[in-house]
This record gives C-alpha cells, structure tokens and sequence, in this order.
C-alpha cells in the first residue's frame, strides 16, 4: 500500500503540504526548502543522494514476500567494470525493476558484490519537492525519456564514466510506450527502434546486461486497447504532451481480490543475463550502434527462451518488438 500510494500519489501530496505550510507559522521552513530545492537541483542528475538505510529498510523485506519477488544471475559480473542494465518489460509501474534495484530486498549486493545499482526514473518525479528527496534516498536518479531518441546522455555518463568503476545504470528501455503494451501473458517490448541505450554503452564503454522479468506484467490488468482504438489514441496524445503513459489499469483491493489499486500477488522472477562486451568511442558510428543494437536483441531472446519454461510462460510465446 506504501509503495503503490507513494508512486501514484507521493509527489503530488508533498507538493500540497509544502503550499499548506506557506499559510502558518512554519512558513519560514517552506522557504528555507525553496532555497535548498534551487541550489540541489542537479545533484539527480548526478548520481542523487543514497541513504543505504532506506534501501535496506525492514519494509521492503515485506514488498518482495507480497508478490514474492526473486531476483536470478546467470553469470558473475566483474566489479572493475561498469554496466548498464536493460530491464524488460517496463510493466504498468516497474515493479520488479523498483524491488531488484533501487532496495536490497532481493539481495543485489550478495549476488553482485562490488557493483553499485542506480535506477533512473523520469525526471518528471524530481520536479516534485520532497518528494525527490525520498526517492534520491533509493540511488534513484534521472533520466530523460522520448518516444525517439532514448535517454540522457549526462546522467548516464556521470554514473558510467565520472564514478569509477563498479556501477549499474538499470533503466527500462521500452519507456512509455511499452507500458501501454503491459497485458497479462503479452511479451510486446518497445525495442525495435530504441537504439539510445545503446549508443550511450558504447560512449561509455559500459557492458550491456540483458534483464528480464518474469511476471513482471501479470501484476496488474490494462484496459484493452490495441493500437487504433480510441483508447490508444488518446494515450498516445497524452503520452506526446505529458512525456509519461497513462495506462488504464486495475489490480486488487486491500479488502478484495477483485478491483483496486493494489498489484496482485504473483510471483514476479528477474534474470539478469550474461553482459554484452561493448568497445567505448566517443562518437559511434550508425553502423556500429546497428549492429550492436542486432546482437543485443538476439541476447535478449536468447535470456527469454532459456528460462520461459521454468517460470510458467508457455512455450509458444515469443518476445515481440515493436
């Protein structure tokens, strides 16, 4: 309920209680924060602020029993290395990608010693006072998102490059549009055409991980709304001038297993494959993000094909990319 509550809701109850505050006494606080707010606003774009206290909160031993959630390596990850983690699917609200990544909950650190997690998220959840705080206290950081041309470039860099070595960029790639895509025993990835990623890996230098979670989109039912509906059409309308998908879901209630907000319990695993060496230039050429992006995509199957089975997804589904 914290969590869900927080996500939907948080930025928007923090931003109430500050203007609240600015008609009593405690006004002076609220403009102290305003100073703050001006002079911290970078800091999401490098690197946020982590509180290891909160990403090992008792709580969120909890939110990973809810579901359960299991996090699965396949391989051993070098610690002299940086990587960038490309979570599929993106899901209504990144469940998994929240649980495995920004908490300790399912044990990131012990599977991966030495490697630091960074979660990049929206920038829109940082433009919300107080509210950025508390998610920075996760290692979330920011990232711009377009339909088009992928991510950030500057926050990426400062993790990959300015950091040293030993760091984790996780973003869900497929971005806003996969949301949209999210139905129970539906694979639709937005990747055919998202090559931003990639680019920045190879501006880097940092190896490309293939994760794939498992349940990831069972958690919660979409209203149906295949591409034309008027559904679609007006998601995508807000999707273009709000810079965020807005999916028609539902899940289960705290008294009911029917209708709410609550996400279902189902179990939701994350396999996080085997890293895709990547050669650092500053200036990739077409060709060579082409052909990276190409053998991405076939890692990607490959991680989807060997473990389907063994987590309940029937073997004539197939990953789809759009």
């Amino acid at each position: 309920m914290q969590a869900v509550a927080t996500f939907l809701c948080g930025g928007v109850l923090c931003t109430a209680l500050l203007i609240s505050l600015l008609f009593t006494r405690l006004w002076p606080l609220v403009m102290i924060y305003a100073v703050w707010y001006i002079y911290d606003r970078d800091t999401p774009h490098s690197g946020g602020r982590r509180l290891q206290a909160m990403r090992n909160s008792k709580l969120w031993t909890y939110f990973r029993d809810f579901f359960p959630l299991k996090l699965v390596k396949t391989c051993d990850l070098d610690p002299n290395k940086n990587y960038l983690f490309a979570c599929h699917p993106h899901g209504v609200l990144c469940v998994s990608h929240f649980g495995n990544f920004a908490t300790e909950d399912t044990g990131f650190s012990k599977l991966f010693p030495g490697i630091d997690p960074h979660l990049f998220v929206l920038d829109g959840h940082f433009q919300f006072p107080l509210y950025r705080d508390y998610i920075m206290g996760y290692g979330i950081v920011m990232i711009y998102y377009s339909c088009i041309c992928g991510c950030n470039k500057n926050s990426l860099e400062y993790i990959l490059k300015s950091k040293g070595q030993g760091n984790a960029a996780c973003i869900a790639v497929g971005g806003a549009l996969e949301a949209l895509e999210a139905h129970p025993t539906h694979f639709t990835l937005n990747l055919a055409y998202k090559k931003g990623f990639i680019k920045n890996a190879i501006r880097t230098g940092a190896f490309i991980v293939p994760v794939f979670s498992f349940g990831e989109n069972e958690v919660y039912t979409q209203v149906r709304n295949p591409v034309g509906s008027r559904v679609r059409r007006l998601q995508m309308f807000l999707t273009t001038y709000l810079g965020f998908s807005p999916p028609l879901f539902h899940g289960r209630g705290v008294f009911n297993y029917t209708f709410g907000l609550l996400p279902y319990r189902r179990p939701i695993t994350t396999v996080v494959g085997e890293p895709l060496e990547v050669k650092q230039n500053s200036d990739p050429s077409n060709e060579e993000i082409n052909e990276l992006h190409i053998k991405y995509v076939l890692a990607l199957q490959n991680l989807f094909e060997a473990n389907k089975k063994e987590f309940g997804v029937s073997e004539f589904h197939h990953l789809k990319f759009i």
